[in-house]
């Protein structure tokens, strides 16, 4: 039987993908482990493997296209094997899969139905067209993409043969209700802006990356309570011990450390220090992470992603600057697994390699706490004599969510911070 490649789940709150290319052609072998395509997630790009052995028969995605988890798009074939026809496939793309390779029809009166967004197996609700006992003509995979987005399919109209409803149905339905369009503006509502057609003006579509990271940022500043410290800082001394650092590193052919790397660690070691910085909103309580999961900002084409530096508290300064680059290298190729984002409890992001001198970050939930670095500036400063000399200075600025942190436990947590990067001879400790 043919074997059917269907959409992957790459990450845990993606809900659909775009095939950005395919690496195997119609008609080449492929075998268990091979990378056939590139997908783009809505966290970043990543390599999908091929579970099947045999030949790349079709690809029913073009590269570009998007898909929802699950969707049809690709088939690979058994040397010799039939190619399945135009009715099967497009059979398979409605989700109506031959028995043992999809959902049956019915089975959806047998099957408890998967939980939706935000509901635990216990909480799951009946089907939404089974608790009018009313039954509803859609295919399994409309169904799974009502549940998923919380329609009740007895306001759809189906445009599939028979009134039958179909994917492409549920996709034009808002979340949580039935066929009526969605108001202008998106979920919340609001009027949508008018933004006026001007001559040369070009529409960019949005990738899956930009519309997470437009979701997700609008959430965090409308729903949790932003405060912001800044801090000045004397760099003069990190300088020096980075030079000293590089030029032994250097002679024995290791690693090159960079500012950031310094900064990293001083992160790290400050949240051990003050460890309610290092905590997540739990709704009616605050968790307060056992270690520090390093979020780090990494900028990439059309977004940017934060992978992850596991138990960060427990890593050396090498271990902290190797894996960075590490991560950095990965973002930049489009190789960082999904489970790279899993486990951050506090977050990095650096702009001072851009010249920025300041900023004030938007906290990425469920954190509580984003710090944010600017450049290195040399200016005129105060030295302890009272004299006047040139002094190098970095700012650094920390965004809190007021519900897990008050403004004197954030500035201890910013002493600490200063502590270590104007003696940072105690990192090397």
């Amino acid at each position: 039987m043919p074997a059917y490649i269907e959409m992957p789940k790459l990450s845990d709150t993606m809900t659909e993908g775009t095939l950005v290319k395919w690496l195997k052609n119609e008609g080449d072998p492929v075998e268990a482990g091979d990378v056939i395509a590139e997908i783009e997630t809505d966290k970043a790009t990543m390599e999908m493997e091929c579970f099947e052995e045999g030949v790349l028969h079709k690809q029913v995605i073009d590269a570009g296209g998007k898909a929802p988890i699950g969707e049809l798009i690709g088939i690979i074939l058994e040397e010799g094997e039939d190619p399945p026809s135009d009715e099967q496939i497009a059979a398979a793309r409605a989700g109506e899969k031959e028995e043992g390779r999809g959902e049956p029809e019915d089975a959806a009166e047998n099957v408890s139905p998967a939980p939706a967004e935000g509901v635990s197996d216990a909480g799951s609700p009946r089907e939404p067209e089974e608790s009018s006992g009313k039954r509803v003509k859609a295919s399994p995979l409309a169904r799974k993409i009502a549940r998923q987005r919380g329609i009740d399919l007895i306001g759809v109209k189906g445009s599939g043969p028979g009134g039958r409803v179909l994917k492409a149905d549920i996709l034009a339905a808002p979340k949580g209700g039935s066929g009526t369009p969605a108001p202008a503006g998106g979920a919340s509502g609001a009027p949508a802006i008018q933004v006026p057609s001007l001559p040369g003006d070009t529409t960019l579509p949005l990738s899956g990356m930009r519309k997470i990271i437009a979701e997700r940022l609008l959430a965090s500043k409308t729903q949790i309570p932003h405060f912001y410290l800044n801090i000045e800082l004397d760099a003069g001394p990190l300088m020096g011990v980075r030079k000293q650092v590089n030029a032994t590193s250097e002679k024995t052919g290791g690693n090159k450390y960079s500012v950031n790397d310094f900064v990293l660690k001083a992160v790290v070691s400050s949240a051990r220090r003050v460890p309610e910085v290092n905590a997540s909103w739990g709704g009616d309580a605050i968790i307060q992470h056992d270690h520090v999961g390093l979020s780090v900002a990494i900028s990439v084409d059309d977004g940017l992603v934060t992978p992850v530096i596991l138990e960060a508290d427990t890593k050396s300064l090498l271990q902290i600057s190797i894996e960075v680059k590490d991560l950095a290298e990965k973002a930049r190729t489009k190789k960082l697994s999904p489970n790279a984002f899993d486990g951050g409890t506090i977050t990095v992001s650096n702009l001072g390699a851009w010249g920025v001198d300041s900023f004030s970050a938007i906290i990425n939930p469920p954190q509580a706490a984003i710090l944010s670095v600017g450049s290195i500036t040399k200016k005129p400063v105060v030295n302890a004599e009272g004299e006047i000399v040139s002094g190098l200075r970095m700012n650094i600025g920390l965004s809190g969510d007021h519900r897990v942190v008050d403004g004197a436990v954030a500035a201890e947590y910013l002493a600490e911070l200063r502590k270590l990067i104007e003696n940072p001879a105690l990192m090397l400790i």
